[in-house]
């Protein structure tokens, strides 16, 4: 199955603690249905101090479920993603504008 969102794609959080916050996917994980975004989801992750690295409190962002982010079009509101054939190639759109992503 095709991806619809992507890493470097633009998303909005649709539900849970971090609702409404938007940030860019860093990286996904297809197996667990799970993405990381910048600024989303941020836990702090305690260090203990080694010969090479600084110990202490540091904030790192947890994955977060697909199904509760959306991408945003180009007029900054939370869109589906469809696909259709462009030319030959399979191309996913915003199914609010119908501009392709």
């Amino acid at each position: 199955m095709a991806a619809k969102l992507k890493k470097g794609d633009k998303v909005v959080v649709l539900s849970g603690k971090d609702k409404g916050k938007e940030g860019e996917i860093s990286s996904v994980t297809p197996s667990t249905g799970k993405a990381i975004v910048e600024g989303v989801n941020v836990s702090i992750r305690h260090v203990k101090q080694s010969q090479n690295a600084q110990g202490g409190r540091i904030p790192q962002a947890m994955p977060i479920q697909l199904s509760n982010l959306a991408l945003i079009d180009s007029k900054g509101k939370a869109t589906r993603v469809g696909f259709r054939v462009e030319e030959g190639k399979k191309v996913r759109f915003a199914k609010t504008t119908g501009e392709t992503v």
